[in-house]
């Protein structure tokens, strides 16, 4: 017998080598809030059913955990791709990117358009229910999720016949022996973590036409059983779309064409052309405020954490002088209510996330003076003595100044209430890459985000990885309730990922997490983020020394022509 600790019920069982983590949880009464979809095993995520055969301290996960929901999504996404298989093996199917409210995928044609790119199959009415009604089907039949370790080479093959070129191509290009491959029904494929036991554990989902694809929607991750009903975000989803065509063109829509470009020594192209494209996007924008220049006189740039909002206030700027106009920035940071009026949070601690840590009323005073060409004297929040203070920073707006104010809740209405809508030019931005590990695998955007606060934060705010990471929830639900309800508010989206931003990203944030010890809280996040950076090439040094002084990225490796 061995013995093994469990974390919910602080218990400590006995139990035959080779039981399964599942039948451990069911044998002994094990319960979350919701039911048991995976385990957390030493601060490594598990399936239920790796078996166990030496002593272990286990923590058994729900939906509300952020691996219990990845892990149900995966499952759900193998569900579909075998339905989609079993009904329509002429197409391929391509998960593309995550809106707020689901995951937007198309089937592909073997026959391509002009510009080289699968053509897009149109989907009735009819073929979306009927493709829903299979998954349910699936689903009600509880069929096993099976797990094997095959010759990569093996491997490859089963992709290929499958419809999985990208797949196939990305793990011939890694190099390993062996890759792990699922199964579902006899249908085979390879996840980027763990699956559920079984199809009957997927409770609930939904699938629908959207645009010239689907959306399929899981539960909330709040209320495990409903699924959330939110106004389609088609701003967002048209700078994906734009973001997925381009790639598609360049041909570097995944992670294995990109990791073949830069072994082929073509990162010097992909910089020169991601950053080229960025800078007509600043053009872009300078152009349309400047066609606007006799109404607008506030610009307001929104963005979650890490998504470039301060250098796209800066590349913004510069394109505007070179249009004549002069950017006069207001920091929003200074209107900071005195620290003893500070909203608390549920555990009590200061709130500076929510919209009421500002003083509102007196931000939209000094914007109405401004305005009315009046001279005001503009606050400095003095964070050490936790009070706003003045100190003879007097501003009058000229003839060809605007304003250009940055932070969390510039796209909130209620942020500049008392000013005219007309007078206003609101900028979205955020790095919303649509870059893909393979067909079925997109990147999550929170996650491209995550690595450049890990990386700018212990370059230059003094935070280790691991600070960054058990922080990161308490960001995410900031941003979930302050930023992203208000996204669709935006005059522009603009798109601050960059094609060769991971490669870069790997080289300073994989040294930082592999100094998260393996008992930290953080471990397990850490260890997720390691695996899916082992798929992809890092630059070195000489290709890093490349990057342009202004791009995005040099705010957070550093070596920018802009001071922060």
């Amino acid at each position: 017998m061995i013995k093994v600790y469990c974390e919910n019920d602080g218990r400590i069982y006995e139990c035959e080598p080779g039981i399964t983590l599942g039948a451990l949880a069911r044998n002994n009464g094990v319960e979350t809030d919701y039911p048991i979809l995976a385990a957390i095993v030493d601060n490594q995520l598990k399936e239920l059913s790796f078996e166990i055969y030496v002593t272990h301290n286990i923590r058994f996960i729900d939906y509300t955990h952020s691996d219990g929901y990845r892990t149900y999504i995966r499952s759900l996404y193998f569900v579909l791709q075998k339905a989609v298989y079993d009904l329509f093996p002429q197409y391929s199917l391509v998960l593309d990117y995550s809106l707020w409210n689901g995951m937007y995928g198309e089937l592909k044609c073997e026959e391509l358009n002009e510009e080289g790119v699968q053509k897009t199959a149109t989907m009735s009415e009819e073929e979306i229910s009927s493709i829903r009604s299979r998954m349910q089907e699936i689903i009600n039949a509880n069929l096993p999720f099976t797990r094997k370790k095959l010759r990569t080479a093996e491997a490859a093959e089963l992709f290929r016949e499958n419809n999985r070129p990208e797949k196939a191509f990305l793990h011939t290009e890694r190099g390993k022996f062996f890759t792990t491959v699922y199964y579902l029904d006899g249908y085979a494929d390879h996840f980027y973590g763990p699956l559920l036991e079984s199809t009957g554990m997927l409770t609930s989902f939904n699938f629908e036409s959207f645009s010239r694809g689907f959306l399929i929607q899981a539960p909330d991750v709040t209320k495990p059983y409903v699924i959330r009903k939110t106004a389609y975000q088609y701003k967002l989803f048209d700078v994906f779309k734009e973001y997925s065509d381009w790639c598609s063109v360049l041909g570097v829509k995944n992670i294995g064409t990109v990791n073949h470009a830069i072994k082929e020594g073509k990162s010097r192209d992909l910089i020169q052309v991601a950053e080229a494209l960025h800078e007509r996007k600043y053009a872009e924008i300078a152009d349309e405020i400047f066609k606007r220049r006799d109404r607008v006189k506030l610009v307001l740039i929104a963005g979650p954490s890490s998504s470039g909002k301060t250098t796209t206030s800066k590349r913004v700027s510069l394109q505007l002088k070179v249009l004549g106009l002069n950017p006069v920035v207001i920091e929003m940071d200074n209107y900071f209510v005195d620290r003893d009026k500070t909203p608390r949070d549920k555990d009590g601690n200061y709130d500076f996330e929510v919209l009421g840590a500002l003083d509102t009323h007196f931000l939209n005073e000094q914007l109405k003076h401004l305005f009315a060409g009046e001279e005001v004297e503009l606050p400095k929040f003095d964070f050490a003595e936790g009070r706003r203070v003045f100190r003879g920073d007097y501003l009058r707006l000229k003839e060809n100044d605007i304003l250009i104010m940055e932070g969390i809740h510039g796209l909130n209405p209620e942020l500049t209430s008392e000013i005219d809508d007309s007078s206003k030019y609101k900028i979205y931005a955020s790095a919303l890459t649509s870059l893909s590990i393979d067909e079925n695998n997109s990147i999550s955007t929170s996650d491209n985000r995550l690595l450049r606060r890990i990386v700018r934060d212990s370059r230059y705010r003094g935070a280790s990885a691991e600070d960054v990471i058990l922080r990161w929830p308490s960001v995410r639900r900031g941003e979930i309730s302050n930023i992203f309800p208000f996204q669709e508010n935006a005059d522009i989206m603009f798109n601050s990922a960059l094609i060769f931003e991971l490669p870069l990203l790997k080289y300073y944030a994989e040294p930082l997490l592999r100094r998260i010890a393996p008992n930290s809280p953080a471990s397990t996040e850490s260890i997720r983020l390691l695996k899916f950076l082992s798929y992809i090439q890092e630059l070195q040094p000489e290709e890093i020394a490349t990057v342009p002084p202004t791009s995005v990225m040099r705010e957070f490796i550093g070596g920018s022509s802009f001071s922060y």
